[in-house]
């Protein structure tokens, strides 16, 4: 095992999403992949283990912690102009070449590998909420690496944050299983999901299944949590027309209200080939979520180039109810109960 592996495997307790098997074996439930883990082995994530026929899991530590906008998950309606204390551990159950999880996924499977341990940081879950609420954040949000994965820390986080009147959300791949979320959606007011493109061998290449994905949106819709959902657009390989209409189509089958952010692709770690996003595609991009029937659709990672799709607009109206400049709110009039004030129309969100 590499170094990274052995330090994280010190910062574990035995998981609570498994059913224990006879010869063995373990069955995890974290996420969709529904992993069977022998007698010392891992799960695709690298983070579950089996240890004597039981999961061990993660536990006690942050990789990452930092008070966020909350634009910056990005959610654009819930608490605009709140700050959302982030909180990451390691590992993940994709391999996404432009994503800095997949080279942690590799340092852990690799013995020869040099990446340093020693950002790692032992923590309680209640030092982490009693920082948030040090830094005046009003929400605590399980984000950087997959959160479907270290549930049961993120959850011992939660029940303390929500008792102290933190709003909880997590931003997670979508590749949830039931038992997940209902291990999750007590605690949860919202959850976001990246939906990577709409073609199931693309969706392999990237670690996970379209199917499962689109089966995550809707079970998150069916626990009652506030759905938002993020189409990282990648030009030639999700950025056609015919792609981003099926996805605008399919979420508008599930909810119009659901927000829709499309947002800029640029090369990083092992995805270096695809040009840059520019602006002109995110602005198409936003234009088919709206025909296909989108209420709310967003165009990130490049303010101030993409107009009115950086804004929150009445959809009775047009009435601008919260204008932005990146993750900054420049003006906010919805009204305390979730309301257009020029035509009273309910906006959907989580606004208190």
């Amino acid at each position: 095992m590499s170094r990274l592996a052995n330090r994280l495997d010190a910062l574990t307790v035995e998981g609570e999403l498994y059913e224990k098997l006879a010869d063995g074996a373990v069955r995890c439930f974290a996420c969709g992949h529904r992993c069977l883990i022998r007698e010392g082995r891992r799960g695709i994530c690298q983070v579950r283990f089996n240890k004597g026929g039981r999961l061990m899991v993660p536990h006690g530590y942050v990789a990452a912690l930092q008070n966020d906008p909350i634009e910056k998950k990005p959610f654009s309606h819930v608490l605009p102009g709140a700050s959302a204390l982030t909180f990451g551990m390691l590992g993940c159950d994709y391999h996404c070449p432009y994503c800095q999880n997949w080279l942690t996924s590799q340092a852990m499977r690799d013995p020869a590998s040099d990446v340093s341990a020693q950002f790692i940081r032992e923590i309680t879950p209640q030092a982490v909420v009693d920082y948030a609420r040090k830094v005046g954040a009003s929400a605590v949000v399980s984000s950087y690496n997959e959160p479907l994965i270290t549930s049961e820390w993120a959850v011992e986080i939660f029940k303390i944050a929500k008792a102290n009147g933190l709003l909880c959300a997590c931003v997670s791949n979508g590749n949830n299983t039931p038992e997940a979320m209902d291990y999750l959606a007590p605690y949860l007011s919202a959850y976001k999901v990246d939906l990577k493109c709409m073609n199931d061998r693309n969706y392999r290449k990237l670690g996970g299944t379209l199917q499962n994905t689109l089966d995550g949106i809707k079970r998150a819709r069916e626990r009652g949590l506030w759905v938002e959902v993020v189409t990282l657009v990648i030009p030639g390989f999700n950025d056609s027309n015919e792609e981003l209409w099926e996805a605008a189509r399919f979420l508008a089958g599930v909810s119009t209200d659901i927000p829709w952010h499309v947002t800029a692709f640029h090369k990083d770690y092992k995805m270096t080939e695809p040009d840059n996003t520019d602006a002109k595609t995110l602005i198409r991009a936003a234009e088919i979520g709206r025909e296909a029937g989108l209420k709310f659709v967003y165009a990130g990672n490049l303010p101030g180039t993409v107009g009115e799709y950086e804004d929150t607009l009445c959809p009775k109206c047009s009435h601008r109810l919260v204008k932005r400049r990146g993750y900054i709110i420049m003006e906010k009039k919805i009204t305390a109960d979730g309301k257009c004030p020029k035509c009273g129309e309910p906006i959907p969100g989580v606004w208190v």
